[in-house]
């Protein structure tokens, strides 16, 4: 049973199908299906039923899954430890909200590269729909992301590292204008905080989705409407007086590292959350 082969079926299970399982491993389509069909031979039975397009997992495919999973952590585990020297060195992936991976984390980080310079850092934006799979899969080693308080997922260690405080602020300078609220265009943590104060205000107030904090935050600025942002987000801007909070709602928010709950931790994962927690 070769590692490849059970990396090419845990991956089409994780993405969602052979193309994008190719596309993800750098593999050709024929590569993908090649190594399923020696996967099944082996095992004597098929993983996946072809119905037409669409490729559904079998009964012992489901089964066969956890297995997989297990020997592919194994067998990062058993590699780590071989080849681990005294100093953290080799690869490591964070995965990182918007909002930490340009406001908060880059001091952080040139800390860790100057502490660890053998440690080869990735890091990459977290997808919210699909944070466990990425946890599971290995494509990132620790999650950091902005949540509420007392957030909790059954399936992954959580560590809160840093309270935080989510502001409501217009410009200083552009007017006040209240009945225009600008909120990203995809899952935060504290939309649900938002859409409260929306559903509870006389006010007729309209949404404006925007694709990045920074864009909130700029448009704010100019003055075309008045937002709800983490403090250090937005903390520059309020100790210059080009924002001002409005201080009708403050929500208490917590900066969290999450790392999936069987997930070995390595020296470089250990070193990463020691420099996070000091």
């Amino acid at each position: 049973m070769e590692l490849r082969h059970l990396m090419t079926f845990t991956t089409i299970i994780d993405v969602g199908g052979f193309k994008k399982a190719a596309d993800k491993l750098g593999y050709a389509q024929s590569s993908v299906t090649a190594h399923i069909k020696e996967l099944e031979e082996e095992l004597e039975t098929p993983l996946f039923d072809r119905l037409g397009r669409k490729t559904i997992l079998t009964q012992a495919g489901r089964d066969f899954y956890p297995y997989a999973i297990e020997i592919i952590d194994l067998y990062a585990k058993a590699k780590a430890i071989v080849s681990e020297g005294e100093e953290p060195s080799g690869p490591l992936t964070i995965g990182a909200s918007e909002s930490l991976m340009v406001h908060w984390l880059p001091q952080l980080i040139m800390e860790f590269t100057q502490k660890y310079p053998k440690v080869k850092l990735t890091l990459k934006s977290l997808q919210y729909e699909n944070l466990t799979s990425q946890l599971k899969s290995g494509d990132i080693d620790i999650a950091m992301l902005v949540e509420m308080p007392n957030w909790h997922v059954s399936e992954m260690r959580i560590n809160q590292i840093s309270d935080e405080r989510l502001c409501f602020i217009k410009s200083k300078h552009k007017g006040d204008k209240r009945e225009r609220m600008l909120v990203t265009e995809y899952h935060c943590s504290w939309r649900p905080v938002v859409d409260d104060y929306i559903k509870k205000t006389d006010t007729a107030i309209s949404k404006i989705e925007l694709p990045s904090l920074e864009a909130i935050k700029k448009s704010v600025l100019c003055g075309l409407g008045v937002s709800m942002l983490p403090y250090f987000v937005i903390k520059e801007e309020l100790n210059n007086g080009e924002l001002e909070e409005i201080k009708e709602s403050t929500s208490q928010l917590g900066i969290y590292t999450a790392i999936h709950k069987n997930k070995w931790l390595s020296k470089n994962m250990k070193a990463f959350l020691h420099v996070l927690n000091n």
